[in-house]
């Protein structure tokens, strides 16, 4: 019976996961279901139109690509900063040897 379960939820996943981004009232819907507050549902649902407006995307594509801003620049400083620090350590090692 759990085999039946798991079994159910992983094919309705693979099944409903290209709906899950046109259906507008997915997140607002599970909040009324969880919370039962409609005034958070609807501020989220309100939210979620203003980013779709302002940005010409939904909120998961606004927020992957602020992720993925974030990561590139945080990747450029990393390798900025062990390029700095190499150098140092070979002007160390010259000094050292002179």
């Amino acid at each position: 019976m759990k085999f039946l379960k798991v079994s159910f939820i992983f094919f309705s996943l693979i099944f409903l996961s290209g709906c899950l981004q046109s259906t507008a009232l997915l997140g607002p819907s599970m909040t009324v279901a969880t919370t039962g507050n409609i005034l958070q549902a609807g501020f989220q649902y309100g939210a979620n139109t203003a980013i779709k407006n302002e940005t010409g995307k939904d909120t998961l594509e606004h927020l992957q690509d602020a992720v993925e801003s974030q990561s590139k620049s945080h990747k450029f400083k990393k390798n900025f900063t062990d390029l700095v620090e190499k150098k140092f350590e070979l002007t160390r090692q010259k000094l050292k040897l002179n």
